[in-house]
């Protein structure tokens, strides 16, 4: 079978794919309901850039809505950094500002007004033929690739930074997977953004064949295949789509320390004292907010004391009690028909691998080598 028929048929079913998951994305009931137009907002301006796949087998396509097409295209990445956000702030809402990210759409667009959108057939069939040899496409296709490695490096600014406030405002392992499922969307997306700017490459060189060009476009195809597989997987193992943070929270370094040095060691001991007495992190649901609202201080102080002044996130800060507190038991005698299960359920954990992790951290060994080796 001609490679180019195999692109059609490829092209038509990941469009089909994309449009039918955005469907589902608009239609399911979601507390996140901003994140899921976004994402289907992303799906389809990408369903409608693969049509030029197999297009040309179905109609004579219209030259100036292929333009428009291909410029429609340069939405994508504003509307992945809209998604990552709406993942990561539970009350992330549009506003009048986010237009702005519709000003390189607008340029992209605007630059072929007096070259193509402007002028007769005949011109416009001229400058489509000659696609690469206008300097305004040149233009576009650089421009296009800076906003790409923007768009993206700012999206992995704010999943760092949500990490980064993840650490320090909780300590449940649940909490974390807005985290997780937008480190491995990230990822996925990274390989999509190589396999793309390759094929543009190549393409646009004119140092290689067009079969090889269409390999590119088959692998690019298949790949995107795996990838609306992937969300839907995810979005059936997943149905709700998380919890956030408020979008004003801050990390502590963003956070005024105010007069937090004129009594530190004071605050540093009566933080340990109340840990010691009365075991909070015995809860495994804990979040800084809470801790804070039982010692009756501030959550900034809190924070600031904790991540900058003990220089621990709250995550760890808590969990070295916990681990203390297992080791208490995993070292005690009377003890030794408690399973390591019951124990993490005990201390504060909520699951095993998660345990595991964290006394390894801070012991260098896991839970039964800790038991064999003072028992």
């Amino acid at each position: 079978m001609d490679n180019s028929v195999i692109i059609g048929i490829l092209g038509f079913i990941f469009s089909l794919l994309l449009l039918v998951f955005s469907a589902f994305l608009l239609t399911v009931k979601t507390n996140n309901k901003i994140g899921n137009i976004l994402l289907a907002s992303l799906l389809i301006v990408t369903a409608i850039d693969c049509t030029a796949f197999f297009s040309y087998y179905v109609v004579d396509v219209n030259l100036t809505l292929d333009i428009l097409r291909i410029k429609l295209s340069g939405l994508k990445e504003p509307l992945l950094f809209l998604y990552v956000l709406s993942v990561i702030y539970s009350n992330f809402k549009l506003k009048k500002i986010h237009l702005v990210h519709l000003i390189p759409f607008l340029i992209n667009t605007l630059i072929l007004i007096p070259n193509f959108f402007l002028v007769d057939s005949e011109a416009k069939t001229e400058f489509y033929n000659d696609f690469m040899g206008n300097p305004e496409i040149v233009f576009s296709n650089y421009f296009g690739r800076l906003l790409t490695i923007t768009y993206f490096g700012a999206s992995i600014y704010y999943v760092l930074r949500y990490r980064k406030l993840l650490l320090e405002n909780h300590t449940n392992e649940n909490d974390f997977k807005n985290y997780k499922w937008l480190k491995q969307y990230l990822m996925l997306t990274f390989i999509a953004i190589l396999i793309t700017l390759t094929k543009g490459v190549i393409r646009d060189s004119g140092r290689f064949s067009i079969e090889v060009v269409e390999v590119w476009r088959i692998v690019l195809l298949l790949y995107g295949m795996f990838f609306v597989f992937w969300l839907i997987f995810k979005a059936l193992n997943t149905p709700k789509l998380f919890r956030g943070f408020d979008v004003s929270l801050k990390t502590s370094k963003e956070m005024d320390k105010g007069d937090l040095d004129e009594n530190y060691n004071e605050r540093i001991s009566d933080l340990k004292k109340y840990m010691e007495e009365h075991e909070p992190y015995l809860n495994p649901s804990l979040t800084i907010r809470n801790l804070a609202d039982q010692l009756k201080v501030p959550m900034r102080d809190l924070s600031v004391l904790i991540n900058q002044e003990l220089k621990l996130h709250f995550f760890d800060f808590i969990n070295e009690y916990r681990i203390e507190k297992a080791k208490n038991i995993l070292s005690n005698p009377s003890k030794t028909k408690v399973t390591v299960l019951e124990i993490l359920y005990e201390v504060g954990f909520n699951s095993k691998s998660s345990f595991n992790t964290a006394f390894k951290k801070h012991t260098g060994k896991t839970p039964t080598q800790f038991r064999k080796s003072v028992v």
